[in-house]
């Protein structure tokens, strides 16, 4: 089955775009379902799925302009990781790895590379549904957008290098310390995951950033919202 959707060089075959483009359908549904069920008005509903259809549409192009880009996969963006911890720092765990999926699926059709299911998933499901743990940390009132950042590109970086190590090492350069060698898919993945993240963290540290997304976080929460009407 797996030979009728990827092509003899990993990329994707018609058939492949089709079932890639049917899980993301089925994933918005997902996260339309989960969001009536949690929303008490059809109002919040909305707010909720405009504001993570912004912030994939925001990811999605901003992972196209590119500092630079590594030989094996990767690189450094301007700033695409950050809408997607945002949304699980605004609105919890369950909707920030649901918008990650679809985030994932969404830069596997960007740039298709298929070695097996498990590798996919490492690399575009896992990896990109796992930044939504920056919900961990929607409740925290001090630093919290900063934490809920560093822990969504750390786990990220975490599946990468898992699928790293069981699918990429024969792609590791020959000249690589020997001393090293165990610790390179860790050195590689986080390489350019922890440059971007350095670069975003200095953006959201300065005040009038900081400022201005609490600013949105405040008019795009739901509870926030309906403490609002009801003064």
């Amino acid at each position: 089955m797996l030979k009728a959707l990827v092509t003899a060089d990993g990329g994707l075959t018609g058939a492949g775009y089709s079932a890639a483009v049917l899980i993301i359908v089925l994933l918005a549904a997902a996260a339309v379902f989960f969001c009536r069920r949690n929303s008490s008005t059809a109002k919040m509903t909305t707010q909720q799925l405009v504001t993570c259809a912004i912030a994939l549409a925001l990811a999605y192009v901003t992972s196209y302009i590119k500092v630079f880009k590594l030989p094996f996969g990767g690189s450094v963006t301007l700033f695409s990781m950050l809408f997607i911890a945002l949304i699980g720092y605004w609105y919890g765990t369950k909707i920030g790895i649901l918008t990650g999926l679809v985030y994932g699926i969404f830069q596997f059709l960007q740039e298709p590379y298929v070695l097996s299911l498990f590798q996919v998933g490492c690399d575009y499901v896992l990896a990109f549904g796992a930044m939504g743990l920056s919900g961990l940390f929607s409740k925290s009132k001090k630093h919290g957008l900063l934490k809920a950042y560093i822990i969504a590109i750390l786990a990220r970086g975490a599946f990468h290098a898992l699928g790293g190590y069981l699918y990429w090492m024969d792609y590791m350069p020959e000249n690589f310390p020997k001393a090293l060698a165990a610790l390179y898919p860790i050195i590689y993945n986080y390489s350019y995951i922890l440059l971007e993240g350095a670069v975003t963290v200095a953006l959201i540290s300065i005040p009038a950033v900081s400022k201005a997304l609490n600013q949105v976080k405040y008019l795009t929460t739901p509870v926030r919202s309906v403490k609002t009407v009801t003064r």
